[in-house]
């Protein structure tokens, strides 16, 4: 099975630590076997008055001794065991989280954040038990059982061992039931964890928007019905668990009784001694941890592998967007873009996004793109990124098919400013140097001067040490773009895509920002986004989209003759600048 390849993998790079913890744990089991037997023989020597003070003494020295053999084989195999499933827990966490990173957008289009998250934490968690600790009980449970039977066997009395062990049988066989029933209310656990944790991270991203519509109570509601879901699927565990643990204490109650009469009764006909059945009382003890440990690390087993199955189904996803075997070796990109007859749709049974779009983007020229929301603007971004796929031949760079670049060379050589203007809860410093390999606080300023940023950040107390918060949530909108801004600056990639990130900025900031951009972009490749023509009309070419199709192009004064939409945004643009001015 997959879960099962994907697990040994792992396992078998640590293969000789877990075998060093197993040979250990044999050790211990075996060592464990004399407790019981000393403690019987000194018994029996003092009931027949053979032995004196000098051999109660030889035999606690050997108890204590065993003591010790076992207190360091205990470290060891805990050492070997759990170290190795804590390393396999961390190496399985970096290569999920390299695996998502290659993931094409239309996965997390798909996929909930809190269900991603689950699979870090509970998943990952239940993975590591099946590994740890399911090993160790496993292995203990079958190598105690066998050595602990044998001796109970030639030491004791073979009748008595029979008995005692009938009763123990019936907890083996229903942990086998148990596991699988576990297995299935697990999954369903972990599916209604994924929910919940969905929730609270929708909920807390946008406490914003619960506060200023007041729906702090309907949010409450949602979140009480997935925390009862949550709590209702752990109930389902728990209760399988109660009835469970009863009947074990039932079983081995049962057992101690048949143990306690025929042992007592071959005691009093003289068949076995009283250090023997005292002996014999500490091995049956014995027995039940590892009947019981069968049914833990069958409920380990359960539960790693309905979690492995949710992580192999991750790393069963492959990306959409990769280098295929066509792609040349590209270092860099002089910013030659050929836009030719285009066609977009997001999926084979939606309508198209893009339609027969064309366009020319010189090496250092400007292109804006304008037009009414969700007319394509930002796909055409998607695609110039290759976040999705086009057809061979409708976007070249330098005479290239998009395609034909490497993904790294691609998307190095572009800077791009998101309308969302995703900042990390990170230093204002390193959030602009972001997409550089330096943090030279000279060339950080210079960007955020560019960017108009650079006096707001000097007002805040730790100046460029400040921490912006989850999402830059401590900043405004308008700080928000421009620090976006000044990363992209930054980056000085030779080409240069702004998706509506001067929405946010008054008129003057953005004709201080549109200035800068013009004097440090000379000889660079740049793609306007945007809603205001102000921010556009300085533009090489403008390309005018409606509903996905390319309904103008041209220069600035070009579009305002034709009269068509270009002209009426324009128009009502300045209507409206007038009446604010008034």
């Amino acid at each position: 099975m997959k879960e099962k390849n994907i697990l040994l993998r792992y396992l078998y790079k640590y293969k000789w630590k877990y075998l060093f913890g197993i040979i250990t744990l044999f050790i211990v089991d075996f060592m464990h076997l004399y407790i019981p037997q000393f403690t019987g023989e000194i018994t029996d020597g003092l009931e027949s008055h053979t032995m004196d003070m000098n051999g109660v003494l030889l035999g606690i020295g050997k108890i204590l001794l065993v003591g010790g053999i076992l207190a360091i084989g205990r470290y060891l195999w805990r050492y070997f065991i759990f170290g190795s499933s804590r390393a396999i827990e961390c190496e399985i966490r970096n290569d999920l989280f390299a695996h998502l990173e290659k993931l094409s957008m239309s996965y997390y289009n798909k996929n909930k954040t809190g269900d991603l998250m689950s699979h870090f934490t509970n998943d990952l968690n239940a993975v590591r038990m099946s590994i740890g600790p399911a090993v160790i009980t496993a292995f203990d449970a079958v190598i105690m059982t066998i050595m602990v039977l044998i001796k109970m066997i030639l030491y004791v009395d073979f009748r008595l061992t029979v008995l005692s062990v009938i009763p123990l049988l019936f907890i083996a066989a229903g942990g086998v039931y148990y596991g699988k029933a576990v297995e299935k209310r697990f999954a369903a656990k972990q599916e209604a964890f994924s929910d919940l944790t969905d929730q609270v991270q929708e909920s807390i991203s946008g406490i914003r928007v619960i506060k200023a519509f007041v729906q702090e109570r309907k949010e409450l509601k949602s979140f009480a019905k997935a925390n009862m879901e949550n709590k209702d699927k752990n109930m389902g565990i728990v209760k399988l668990q109660a009835i469970v643990m009863p009947s074990l204490d039932f079983i081995i109650g049962f057992s101690s009784v048949i143990t306690l009469l025929y042992g007592g009764y071959l005691t009093i006909k003289g068949d076995i001694t009283l250090g023997r059945f005292i002996a014999f009382n500490q091995y049956v003890n014995m027995l039940v941890w590892p009947m019981i440990a069968a049914g833990d690390s069958i409920t380990f087993f359960s539960q790693g592998f309905a979690s492995l199955k949710r992580i192999q189904n991750i790393f069963d996803e492959k990306p959409e967007i990769f280098d295929e075997a066509a792609v040349k070796s590209i270092k860099h990109l002089e910013g030659d873009i050929n836009i030719n007859d285009l066609c977009f749709r997001y999926s084979p049974d939606t309508s198209n996004v893009l339609n027969h779009i064309s366009a020319h983007i010189e090496k250092g020229s400007s292109l804006a793109i304008l037009g009414r929301t969700g007319s394509g603007k930002t796909t055409m971004a998607n695609l110039l990124l290759r976040m999705y796929n086009v057809e061979p031949g409708q976007i070249t760079l330098d005479g290239n098919d998009i395609r034909e670049i490497p993904l790294k060379t691609l998307r190095e050589n572009i800077a791009y400013v998101p309308q969302d203007n995703f900042l990390f809860s990170d230093t204002l410093r390193n959030n602009i140097a972001f997409g550089t390999i330096t943090d030279d606080l000279d060339m950080v300023e210079q960007a955020a001067r560019e960017a108009c940023i650079h006096d707001n950040i000097m007002s805040f107390p730790l100046k460029y040490e400040t921490m912006v918060g989850e999402r830059g949530v401590t900043l405004s909108g308008g700080q928000k773009q421009r620090s976006s801004i000044a990363r992209a600056f930054m980056k000085a990639a030779p080409i240069l895509i702004l998706d509506d990130s001067l929405s946010a900025v008054d008129t003057n900031t953005e004709e201080m920002i549109l200035e800068n951009l013009k004097k440090n972009r000379q000889g660079k490749t740049t793609i306007i986004i945007a809603h205001r023509i102000s921010t556009i009309q300085n533009a090489d070419n403008i390309l005018v989209l409606d509903a996905g199709e390319m309904a103008e192009y041209g220069t600035h004064e070009e579009l305002l003759k034709l009269q068509g939409i270009y002209a009426d945004m324009y128009e009502k643009q300045q209507l409206e600048k007038q009446l604010e001015a008034v």
